[in-house]
């Protein structure tokens, strides 16, 4: 095969002139190994341990030494802010700009099926794509529902308790040659013969003719169309003979094997690179065999800079699904532990605010405003406490609710198609950041400018979501639902910032709950008159990939309901436990904390209940932790 770039691309004096150009750290000898790499491999990477930086380099190297004007460079990420992280980072160079344009590729694994296999083969068919949103899929199948065609269907579904999941899970699957409609486990509801199986299958297909799909079904159409048309394998393969997968860890078997059904059998090198000890997403444990990453003998990144030994010591007793030793090359930076009861629950984030600014650097914090973090967002009808973000912030309203979301998708849409049918661009902007405005009102108020007078820098609140806005225009079409899910609650995180202070920076303020204790002589005059950074309230799987300069890890109750997140990972911490023996519950739980814990720089704080946490208290403070209970004072 021809190589598509000089032989020299990797060269040790082109390596430390692009680190020089880019002024990055001084590389370590893993980073590289794998920036020399030229063969197929797996990179396990360490949080902060400069992987997004590494590929960025990686990419700029290569696009200043690519020579094919036909073959490019294909990367691939499974949500679109890994994705865009990565294009800022090689659009910082003229030359690596050339990456953003043919031959070239980086985008979502969703939008490369769609791109180069299920919209080709569905306008191949002569349907006209309306959607491929799961909540669109919902309301289009409830509305089809009622129609007299349904009626033995609708009587079974109104039977059943959630029966009406049955038919809005309908999703398309490509069984022995063919699309078959199955629930969204692959797994039919009825027998295709009786009347509702029919009657399901009918209402799917119905859809399905008038373009509405679900996420999922775009990769069963893409395989039934790889199948039937089997030269398209090798001419995507030969137009990629390089392709770059980062967040590894975090796509689904399905996407497993469609990717490994165009590269695994071809010439083209693939590197593959992520922290499988960051896999939160539901399927992604589900690869096993050939596809698992890192597969054995993978390169490994084990050094963060983002974090120091503190942290690091806490990320690796927390790494569940494989041991790494995480060694901290950053701000010394420290732990906390907050107990509280119910009392004292809606003490938690104003203290940490205080901590947050007492301990870290004011001009860290006003660029990495503190975060507060939980891995539940309402509370469900248990009887345990706490439950859920709201038990510590009463008023805490979560992001998309389904008529505003719904409101959202479509405005995007309807923006996102004026502007690349080449109309007015501004207007098109405009009109969507209205209707952004508009859906963020009951979280923000009347506290977002117009347009025109949002700050343009990157660092402020205004220029990230003007960077959103750009996202929404040109991509926001072909999200899938983690993409939709992820780019609102980090819209919520920027709103709340632009909307509580002044346009061009982020101003710090006292907490009335501060105030208040200062005043009434809760907590010295000195501590409280130091000015605290308000926290934004949001989930964990929202922070992934963030860096902040303080965050608080909030206890809440896991999925099952029977345990409580931050008290198992405080055990496993203080009894040294091996995380790989824990019931999958608790390690589902407990990846999710490592998540969180691993976004700080400075200051990690872990918030749990005074009844369970206290037992762990003499081992907190062996290992140099601040231990605060809030009920003593």
């Amino acid at each position: 095969m021809t190589r598509s770039y000089l032989p020299d691309a990797f060269a040790t004096h082109k390596v430390e002139a692009m680190v020089k150009l880019l002024e990055l750290d001084p590389l370590d000898a893993e980073q590289w190994d794998f920036l020399q790499s030229e063969t197929t491999q797996d990179l396990q990477a360490a949080p902060g341990s400069g992987k997004t930086t590494l590929i960025g380099l990686k990419l700029a190297l290569m696009a200043d030494a690519w020579t094919s004007a036909t073959c490019g460079v294909c990367v691939l990420s499974h949500t679109n802010t890994a994705k865009n992280e990565i294009a800022d980072r090689v659009a910082s160079l003229a030359t690596g700009r050339s990456l953003l344009r043919y031959p070239h590729f980086i985008g979502t694994i969703q939008s490369f099926v769609h791109t180069f296999f299920s919209l080709p083969a569905v306008r191949a068919k002569g349907v006209e794509v309306r959607s491929v949103d799961d909540a669109a899929f919902e309301t289009a199948a409830i509305r089809l529902l009622q129609h007299p065609n349904y009626s033995t269907l609708r009587s079974y579904v109104e039977r059943q308790r959630d029966g009406t999941g049955i038919v809005t899970g309908a999703t398309l699957t490509y069984k022995e040659g063919e699309l078959v409609v199955t629930g969204a486990t692959r797994e039919p509801p009825f027998r295709a013969e009786t009347n509702s199986g029919k009657q399901l299958s009918s209402l799917k297909w119905t859809l399905a003719r008038r373009g509405v799909f679900r996420y999922q079904d775009m990769y069963a159409i893409a395989q039934q169309y790889l199948a039937e048309h089997p030269g398209i394998v090798p001419a995507v393969s030969s137009r990629f003979p390089f392709v770059l997968l980062d967040e590894m860890q975090d796509t689904s078997a399905t996407q497993h094997e469609l990717l490994d059904l165009v590269f695994a059998s071809s010439p083209t090198v693939v590197q593959r690179v992520g922290d499988t000890n960051q896999g939160i997403y539901s399927d992604a444990g589900a690869v096993s065999g050939p596809a698992s990453f890192p597969l054995a003998g993978a390169a490994e990144l084990p050094v963060s800079r983002r974090f120091g030994p503190q942290i690091a010591a806490v990320a690796s007793r927390l790494a569940v699904r494989r041991p790494q030793q995480v060694h901290g090359a950053g701000p010394e930076g420290q732990v906390a532990v907050l107990l509280f009861d119910e009392a004292t629950a809606t003490d938690v984030v104003p203290t940490f605010e205080r901590m947050a600014a007492a301990t870290v650097p004011e001009d860290v914090l006003l660029r990495r405003p503190p975060r507060v973090l939980g891995a539940r967002q309402g509370r469900g009808g248990s009887s345990a406490y706490p439950q859920s973000i709201s038990c510590y912030v009463p008023d805490y309203t979560p992001p998309g609710r389904p008529t505003a979301h719904r409101a959202l998708i479509d405005a995007v849409r309807a923006a996102g198609t004026q502007w690349t049918s080449g109309a007015d661009s501004h207007e098109a902007a405009t009109e969507l950041w209205n209707a952004l405005r508009a859906s963020f009102a009951p979280l923000t108020g009347e506290g977002l400018p117009a347009l025109g007078r949002l700050e343009r820098s990157a660092a402020t609140p205004g220029g990230r979501v003007r960077i959103l806005l750009r996202e929404l225009l040109v991509h926001g079409a072909a999200f899938d639902e983690a993409g939709w899910g992820m780019v609102t609650e980090h819209l919520t995180v920027q709103m709340k910032l632009l909307a509580d202070r002044p346009l061009k920076a982020v101003g710090l303020e006292f907490t009335p709950a501060a105030e208040a204790a200062a005043a009434a002589g809760g907590v010295p005059r000195s501590s409280a008159a130091v000015s605290a950074v308000r926290a934004v309230p949001g989930t964990i799987q929202s922070a992934k990939g963030e860096t902040h300069a303080a965050t608080l890890i909030l206890e809440c109750l896991e999925k099952n309901g029977k345990k409580f997140d931050v008290t198992e990972a405080l055990r496993m911490v203080a009894e040294g436990s091996d995380p790989q023996r824990e019931l999958k519950s608790v390690q589902a739980a407990v990846q999710l904390i490592f998540v969180g814990a691993t976004r700080p720089t400075h200051l990690l704080v872990l918030a749990a209940h005074r009844d369970r946490g206290k037992r762990y208290a003499e081992a907190m403070i062996d290992m140099g932790w601040d231990l605060r209970d809030l009920t003593e004072h």
